[in-house]
Parts: structure tokens; C-alpha cells; sequence
């Protein structure tokens, strides 16, 4: 595309929008609670020798009595891949390593080990290409097969008016990307995964983009009514246990494989918003 920055600002503009539109969400299951948590806002600066606008973030927190600690992170950034990443990065390479990134990250820990904990991220990023990605998955310490038809049922119906193929290429990829080879198990219950949907033109971008707000759009819609049905659920000290232990699995995860928390730390990102997503307790036996 040949004008990157408006481009950027647009997905921007949505990121920011969906990030406002979550957290008033929480922020309301917490009232509805009888708890007064809000979420905190950090902004931070990335910075890159000889960048003068490398861009930066906010990072969102809050720890409350339904969310036990949700992040809500938005971030807009530009400068150069190390030599050795660029490689790695579709449309970069040692020798055109210029990029820019906008993008919202969410993860939530529950405090009742009955409501299932969950990951969100969807991004715009341009190298010599442009592309979205992103998705949403379920990760709950205690699954409920009604919540999984659910939830994907939600993430089905926002692929259902773009392609036809979407959803099962989509969970297809979810459920081999939230794997944990050396535990030989899933990180949840899946939902949708997708990435290199590519802007090779306007028409592509604006295609791209609405599917991107469609998938942020339904996890708004069925993520909040998860929470609302299992949160005043009675649970055991033998529930928590079993959620503390998955919250190692999870945190395993996101420490060994996961391609976001690389990114972050490989283009100089703000480590407390990167590393939101560990939980904030968890035990290994």
C-alpha cells in the first residue's frame, strides 16, 4: 500500500475503540459485583537509536474481584527489525527491515476457577507488505462443553459473513498454535487464529479490516456473558488448585512459544505490557 500511515492510523483508531469498549464492559461486571476496580492506564515510549517517532503505548490493568488481573494493552509502533528477526517477519528482511505495528492485546485472569480465562489480540502490521491478524481463544481451568459450543459458535458466526472457509481454517490453526509440545496438551479450548490476511489494495484493506472488527466485535458479545453466567459459581480449594496449575501451563506457553511475547521483547516493547499475560498465581507440582 502506498500510504502506510493513514492506513496504520485507521486500524488504530479501532483498536483503541474496541480497547475502550472492553474495558467499560469489565468495568461493569466488576460494579454489577459490588466491586469499585477499574482499570489503570500506563502510557509508555518505545524508543530506537536514530528513530525521532519509534511510538509506543498504554498499557491497561486491572485487578479486581470477578478479573483477579485483566490486561487491556493497545500499542502503535515504527522503526526497524533487528537483522536476525527480520528474516522471520513476512514482507522484511535483513536488508528492508522497516515495519510498523498497531495492535490491541488482551488477557484475563479469572478469580473463580469456574469462569474460563481468555486471549485476544488483533493487529495491523506492514513491512514490504501489509496484513491483519489476530483471533481470540478460550483457556478455561475448568471447561464446560456449553461455553466451548458458545464461544466458537460466536467466533463461526463473525467468519460466517466474510468467507466461507474461515472458520475451519481459522480453529484449524488455533488448535495447532495453542499447543504445548513438551506437556503433549492444548492451552484451552481454542476459538480462531489467523494471520497474513493481506492488503495488496484499499478494497483489501477495508475486507481485512471489517473481518478484524467482526472478530472484535463478537468477542465483546460472548466473552462478557461467559463471565456474567459463571461467576458466582461455589468453588473448592481442589477448583483452585486445578486452576493454578493450568495457569503454569499457560504461562509456559506464552514464556516458550508465543510469537507476540517475541515480537514485543524483538522490537524493543514496553516488558510489563509484553509479559501482562503471565497470570498472577500459579503453582508446578
Amino acid at each position: 500500500m502506498s500510504d502506510w500511515a493513514a492506513h496504520t492510523d485507521k486500524a488504530r483508531v479501532w483498536f483503541e475503540s474496541l480497547r475502550d469498549q472492553i474495558c467499560a464492559a469489565f468495568e461493569e461486571i466488576e460494579r454489577e459485583a459490588g466491586s469499585d476496580a477499574s482499570f489503570a492506564y500506563t502510557p509508555w515510549q518505545r524508543s530506537e537509536e536514530g528513530n525521532d517517532n519509534p511510538g509506543g503505548g498504554v498499557q491497561g490493568l486491572m485487578k479486581g474481584k470477578v478479573f483477579e488481573k485483566v490486561g487491556v494493552n493497545v500499542s502503535t509502533v515504527r522503526g526497524n527489525f533487528p537483522p536476525e528477526f527480520a528474516a522471520s517477519i513476512n514482507g522484511a528482511d535483513p536488508d528492508n527491515p522497516g515495519f510498523t505495528a498497531t495492535g490491541i492485546s488482551l488477557v484475563a485472569h479469572m478469580a473463580n476457577p469456574h469462569v474460563p480465562a481468555v486471549h485476544m489480540n488483533t493487529r495491523f502490521l506492514t513491512t514490504g507488505k501489509a496484513w491483519f491478524g489476530g483471533g481470540a481463544d478460550l483457556n478455561p481451568p475448568i471447561p464446560y462443553e456449553e461455553d466451548t459450543e458458545q464461544f466458537h459458535a460466536a467466533m463461526r458466526a463473525a467468519c460466517a459473513g466474510h468467507n466461507p472457509t474461515y472458520y475451519e481454517r481459522y480453529k484449524k490453526w488455533a488448535d495447532e498454535y495453542f499447543y504445548i509440545p513438551h506437556r503433549e496438551v492444548h492451552r484451552g479450548v481454542g476459538g480462531i487464529f489467523y494471520d497474513h490476511l493481506e492488503c495488496d489494495d484499499e478494497a483489501a484493506f477495508e475486507r481485512n479490516l471489517t473481518f478484524t472488527q467482526d472478530v472484535g466485535k463478537a468477542f465483546l458479545d460472548i466473552f462478557p456473558a461467559l463471565v456474567r453466567k459463571r461467576m458466582g459459581a461455589d468453588f473448592t480449594a481442589e477448583d483452585e488448585a486445578r486452576q493454578l496449575e493450568y495457569r503454569g501451563r499457560y504461562a509456559e506457553f506464552n514464556l516458550v512459544y508465543d510469537r507476540g511475547t517475541l515480537f514485543g521483547l524483538k522490537t524493543g516493547g514496553n516488558i510489563d505490557a509484553i509479559l501482562m499475560s503471565l497470570p498472577p498465581r500459579a503453582t508446578w507440582s
